[in-house]
Formats: C-alpha cells, structure tokens, sequence
C-alpha cells in the first residue's frame, strides 16, 4: 500500500501570524493533528503539530499571542506519494514525529499521519468475519 492511499488530502493550512489558539481551534474542529504553515519568510512550507501547541502551554506562553511561525517545524521531511507506508512509517520511527507532509511535483499534495497508516494496515490485515454455525 502506498502513501497516496492514506493520506489525508484535505488539508488546514495556515499562515505564520496565526495565533497558537486560532490553530488549535481550527484543527480541534476539524479532528486533525497538525496543519501545514506557508511561511515565506522561514523557506515556504512547514509543519505546526498538536504537540507544539501543547509545548507552548506547558511552557506558559499565551496562545492568543504566539503566533504560528515561533512553533513550526521548518526542517521538514516530506514523502512522497508513491512511497509505501513502510517507508513513512520507517522515516516516521527514525525521525520521532507522527505526521509527514506529501509533496507531488514540488506541491503539497497531503498529510499522512500514524493513525492514517494503522487505519491501513489494520484495514488490510483485518481477518474474514468468522460464518456462524447455522448460518
């Protein structure tokens, strides 16, 4: 199975001046862990996660004033659609994140996440309901 099977192709993308709290809220409504951020600025396309959200706060900075380009991740690895999840899921392990951005041609093409890739895998291994005697 390969990436373009699992991942997300809806996408929350979000400039730097976002607010920590506007993120967060729009990634709570829609039941997503990380958005993509487009900062020119800081070399184009990174990544804002749950987790660095959750820094902040632990930290005690306000997420009404932080803003969204302080917590991206711009040191970015990106997959490529045509990856198998074996290969997401190994540069995932080796580089301790859960969510990798897709690129195709240079373009952000989706996300694909752990969950994304257990949804698969489970989905795939899932054995044949049992016949019931009788039936």
């Amino acid at each position: 199975m390969l990436v373009r099977d699992a991942m997300s192709t809806v996408i929350l993308t979000l400039g730097p001046a976002h607010t920590l709290r506007e993120a967060a809220t729009l990634m709570s409504a829609r039941r997503i862990g990380a958005a993509v951020v487009f900062d020119p600025d800081a070399g184009g396309i990174g990544i804002l996660t749950e987790r660095d959200i959750l820094n902040s706060v632990g930290l005690g900075q306000n997420p009404d004033t932080e803003r969204a380009h302080a917590h991206t991740t711009t040191d970015v690895v990106f997959a490529a659609p045509t990856w198998t999840l074996e290969d997401a899921a190994r540069a995932m392990a080796h580089g301790g994140f859960r969510h990798l951005i897709v690129l195709d041609r240079g373009e952000v093409a989706g996300i694909v996440s752990v969950r994304d890739i257990i949804r698969c895998w489970s989905s795939a291994r899932e054995p044949a309901p049992l016949a019931r005697a009788g039936s």
